[in-house]
Formats: C-alpha cells, sequence, structure tokens
C-alpha cells in the first residue's frame, strides 16, 4: 500500500474572506511599519553598497570580539564592525571574524600599508590568526550599485504589472503588484529591524523572491479565471474562496519544499550565501500569505469580468441576460 503525504486535505473549505479586514490590515501595518523602520533605524549596507573594506581572519583557537576591537582602536581606521562567524560546518579548530572598516579615503578601501598594521596589531592578541580574504569597494561604486539594485527591483516589479496585465485584467495585475510591494516592503523591513547584512546577494534574492510570489500567484489567478467562466452565477467572493482552496495544497506543498531546501542551504550553506538564503527563506512564507490574503483581496475590492475570449456582443448579451435586461444589438 502506498503512503501519500498530505499537508492539507482533500476538498477543504475554508472561508479565506472571514478575517480579510483582519489580515488586510495586518498586510497593511507590516508594509507601513517597514517603510518607517527603514526610514529610521536604516540598512545594514553590507560592503557592496556602503563602500570600504572586508576582511575575513580565520584563527585555529578562540578568539575575544572585544580583543580584536581593542587592539584596532589606535590604528586611527574608519567605522569599524567586528562580527564573529558562526556556521555548523566549522571545525573546533576553525574560528572565523567578520571585520569591516568604512570608507576612509577616495579608493575606499584600506592601503597595504594598513592592512600590514591591522594585521600585526591582531596578532598582538591572537598569534595564530591569519587572514582569508579582502575585498574592497570604492564609494562611487557603491553609489552606482544602490542605484542599479533599486533598478532591478523597480523594473521587475513593472515588467511583472505588464505582464498580469495582458495576461488577465488590470485588476489581476495590480493585486499581484500589491502582494509583491507588500512581499518587498517587508522582506527589507525585517533586515532593517534586525540590521542584518544588506548587499547584492540580497538584492538578488529580493529579485527571486518576486519570481517565485508571482509564480504562485499566477497559478491562482488561473484557476480563478477559469472558475469564474465556469461558476457564472456564484457571487465572486464564493469563487474566490473556491479557488484558493483548490489550489492550497499546491501552495502549501510548493513553500514547504522550498522551506526545506532553503532549511539545509540556512543551516549548513556557510555565512558567504546565509544573507541570500534568509532573505529566501523569509520570502517563502511571506509570499504565500500575500497570494492567498492580499491579492485576490484586492481583485474582490476592484470586480472582474467573467466573460473572457468571447465577442463583445456575446458577452453584452450573457451580463445582459444575468441582470434580467434584454440584449439590443446597436449597429
Amino acid at each position: 500500500m502506498a503512503f501519500r503525504l498530505k499537508l492539507v486535505p482533500d476538498n477543504t473549505k475554508i472561508d479565506f474572506f472571514r478575517w480579510q479586514w483582519l489580515t488586510t490590515g495586518i498586510s497593511a501595518l507590516a508594509m507601513v511599519a517597514s517603510v518607517i523602520i527603514v526610514l529610521t533605524m536604516g540598512l545594514n549596507f553590507g560592503i557592496d553598497f556602503k563602500g570600504g573594506t572586508t576582511i575575513r581572519a580565520e584563527s585555529p583557537t578562540e578568539f575575544s570580539v572585544s580583543e580584536y576591537r581593542d587592539a584596532l582602536a589606535g590604528l586611527d581606521l574608519g567605522d569599524v564592525s567586528i562580527t564573529e562567524v558562526f556556521d555548523p560546518s566549522f571545525g573546533p579548530d576553525r574560528h572565523v571574524a567578520q571585520i569591516r572598516i568604512g570608507t576612509t579615503n577616495e579608493t575606499g578601501s584600506v592601503t597595504p600599508e594598513e592592512l600590514n598594521r591591522i594585521e600585526a596589531a591582531l596578532r598582538e592578541v591572537d598569534p595564530g590568526v591569519t587572514f582569508a580574504a579582502v575585498e574592497s569597494v570604492g564609494p562611487k561604486v557603491s553609489d552606482e550599485l544602490i542605484k542599479t539594485a533599486f533598478y532591478a527591483v523597480g523594473a521587475a516589479t513593472i515588467g511583472i504589472l505588464f505582464y498580469i496585465w495582458l495576461r488577465f485584467e488590470w485588476q489581476f495585475a495590480v493585486g499581484a503588484v500589491t502582494a509583491l510591494v507588500h512581499d518587498v516592503l517587508v522582506t527589507v523591513g525585517i533586515f532593517s529591524l534586525f540590521q542584518l547584512r544588506f548587499d547584492l546577494t540580497t538584492i538578488a534574492a529580493l529579485l527571486t523572491i518576486l519570481g517565485y510570489s508571482v509564480n504562485d500567484t499566477v497559478v491562482v489567478f488561473d484557476r480563478l479565471r477559469e472558475n469564474l467562466i465556469k461558476f457564472k452565477t456564484m457571487p465572486l467572493i464564493d469563487v474566490m474562496n473556491l479557488t484558493v482552496n483548490e489550489t492550497l495544497s499546491r501552495t502549501v506543498m510548493t513553500a514547504m519544499t522550498t522551506a526545506l531546501a532553503l532549511g539545509a542551504l540556512l543551516i549548513w550553506g556557510g555565512d558567504v550565501i546565509r544573507g541570500f538564503v534568509f532573505a529566501m527563506f523569509l520570502g517563502v512564507f511571506i509570499g504565500a500569505y500575500s497570494t492567498v490574503y492580499l491579492a485576490k483581496s484586492v481583485v474582490l475590492w476592484l470586480g472582474v469580468r467573467r466573460d473572457w475570449g468571447k465577442p463583445e456582443k456575446t458577452a453584452r448579451a450573457e451580463r445582459d441576460e444575468l441582470s434580467g435586461t434584454p440584449f439590443q444589438d446597436t449597429p
């Protein structure tokens, strides 16, 4: 006897609109809060956007971040940030620190002499320390990267808007883009709230979230369009509930399988891709939520037609028949 895993029972009849004002209000509040948090707390830009130098220091023995910080305090460097990197893949003889030094000159990087001074100062408190990697980005390059990154996210959103508009109707496009803006804003707000590193890999994750979320939304919208044609007299809110219940198993299974893969990468993938994976992990669940509770609510408020693909005269005749108004064909 074959065993089939079912995360969602067959033929569910969940009323997703029962608390629509509460769920929509939560989404709106989360979007507003994210904007406020970003404006007040700012983003913890990585070296890609901020400019400066990042040093990855490795040591065979345990070290103290405070001792590292005290050792560099008298070197007259720029803004210095030191964090210890934890990774399950590291053995007992591998301890890693990430040292970020803000831009101090037009080149945006420390000089070889300064690098030697930094290494010498750290070896006074940790003789076994070595520099595994040194990366530098100038301030002009970082400014351009910030602009192009946000242009990329904006262009992707606009492109999705036109695609949904052509594929369905403008109401669907507005609902889908509202959900996408919600997903991006909330994800960025969480990064700002916890001051997680925001760099180019995070932008890549945001673009991936856009694609993932719109794919889920299009699946629901496609089934909704079929049901709108099939159930012509059923109230729109009931058709939407039926549609989400019919696609709920697919939505949950896709989100859970994706989350399992991302969870493994989050634990064992290493600190280099951790920001990307964490943003994706958030986006999977936020995107599923917005598809089920936000996108369709916007479409419900705007209203939709149910006669796709039919000549205008036939469509008007059917609408007049449903409303009890005789159809008159005028040249």
